[in-house]
């Protein structure tokens, strides 16, 4: 590189990291906050409506296990997708196309007239709720300087319990007013429009645009939105890519790549620590009110219990993401993946006529469960570099989404055959292997980060 091309080259890494958190970044981040709170709104509906479909068609909770299992496979699938669409055509182009197809898709659940067609809406319906969280999740990364990053990405993934706690207060209301018909026919319209509001409004990601110099005139113009002016002509880099191997040119996004060199073993930590988390909120979200219902508490206490379940959530991953931006992420994330195995198992030990204490617990047990899952993207958002930084949270989501697909048959068998004790050792056995990986997990969240290197001009220039 010439002197004179090095003075017009910006690096897009320290231009966020050192420079300020403008309104604009701050507001593609709030928007993808809002596309997880609807994903996990929509999500969630079919845990809050099983139990009035059993009673309306006359079926057994082990009917529903391959309509659960078919929207996980979707959520796994459009995970990969999502994560695959984001590194190749952008982060926008991602979740635009994830929020709209589950949107309509939820809607159109509520037309279907037997089990085949819910199972086949739900599939379609998974690609999208899939596709939405890595999407989602990149955006807030690469939207948000260094220096708050692991708080950011952990308050946009919090916001996956909060749709579930709105989607039970949602449920409350309108499942016994107007049925679970209307409940996904106005829950699906919602996410539809939203889609229609981030076409015109969400920018593409600066660091997905720095890796495509075609697009590096819309790179300046977002620039300046941020209050960074560059010169006629310029150059950008992305110097996360640089730094993790040698430079941009050369990193082409692919599966392959999280499996190489000294990658491998954080990509497999990462991944089991995903499978056993998401078997273990999954198992709450399609299962726990079933659960709660068939123990022969009424459906209004285990509905409580679901949304005291996101509610806990919501609290334990904001907690999380400030101690681990004040320790780092290892100790943090362990002691809650033990505190949640902990929790599990200690409901086991809680009276029947204790519905107060139950429904307390479980708002524990999710406040330790949902810190860890919503920080683990804050891991994978720090974890890879660019090119592949939408691939692999993707991947370790869809390796995740496998653990779900686990749970929807697991809980039906753990229902029909052993109660809900054994149910309760399944979520507890699960968190202490969450714990482990995360024991094995080398690169973790420092609890303060290096400046990010610049190259050529100062960002405020």
């Amino acid at each position: 590189m010439t002197a004179s091309a090095s003075q017009n080259t910006y690096d897009v890494t320290a231009i966020l990291d050192q420079g300020t958190w403008s309104g604009t970044q701050k507001m593609a981040v709030i928007l993808a906050a809002l596309a997880i709170i609807l994903d996990g709104f929509d999500g969630q509906l079919i845990g809050f409506a099983i139990p009035v479909l059993i009673k309306d068609w006359g079926l057994s909770s082990s009917s529903f296990a391959p309509v659960l299992a078919a929207g996980l496979v979707g959520m796994a699938t459009g995970s990969v997708l999502g994560g695959y669409i984001g590194d190749r055509y952008g982060r926008r182009v991602a979740l635009i196309f994830s929020v709209f197809l589950f949107g309509v898709t939820t809607s159109c659940i509520g037309l279907a007239p037997n089990l085949l067609t819910l199972g086949l809406l739900r599939f379609i319906a998974g690609l999208g709720i899939g596709g939405t969280l890595p999407a989602a999740s990149t955006i807030a990364a690469e939207f948000t300087p260094m220096r708050s990053r692991a708080v950011s990405v952990t308050a946009t993934i919090v916001c996956f319990p909060l749709g579930g706690m709105l989607a039970g207060f949602f449920s409350a209301y309108v499942l016994p007013n107007f049925g679970w018909r209307a409940l996904f026919l106005c829950g699906g319209a919602i996410p539809v429009l939203f889609a229609v509001v981030l076409m015109v409004v969400i920018p593409e990601s600066p660091r997905y645009l720095a890796r495509h110099s075609k697009r590096w005139s819309e790179l300046a113009s977002l620039l300046q939105r941020f209050g960074t002016r560059t010169e006629p002509n310029a150059h950008f880099t992305d110097g996360t890519d640089q730094r993790s191997a040698g430079g941009v040119a050369d990193q082409k996004p692919g599966f392959g790549r999280l499996l190489e060199g000294s990658m491998a073993r954080d990509t497999v930590a990462l991944w089991v620590a995903f499978f056993c988390c998401l078997f273990a909120i999954y198992s709450a979200f399609s299962w726990l009110p079933t659960v709660l219902t068939t123990a022969g508490f009424s459906p209004q206490v285990a509905g409580a219990g679901l949304t005291a379940y996101n509610l806990g959530g919501v609290f334990g991953a904001l907690g999380c993401a400030q101690l681990i931006a004040r320790f780092g992420s290892r100790w943090p994330m362990i002691i809650c993946a033990a505190g949640g195995a902990a929790m599990a198992l200690l409901l086991k030990l809680v009276p029947n006529d204790q519905t107060n204490l139950l429904v307390f617990g479980l708002g524990l047990h999710g406040l330790f469960v949902n810190a860890v899952n919503c920080t683990l993207y804050a891991a994978s958002a720090f974890l890879y570099p660019t090119y592949i930084r939408a691939t692999g949270t993707a991947t370790a989501l869809a390796v995740g989404r496998f653990g779900a697909i686990l749970s929807s048959f697991t809980g039906a068998a753990l229902i029909a055959y052993s109660g809900p004790s054994a149910f309760l050792t399944f979520l507890g056995l699960a968190m202490i292997a969450v714990a482990s990986a995360l024991a094995v997990l080398r690169t973790h969240i420092p609890a303060s980060l290096p400046s990010t290197l610049k190259v050529g001009t100062a960002p405020g220039r």
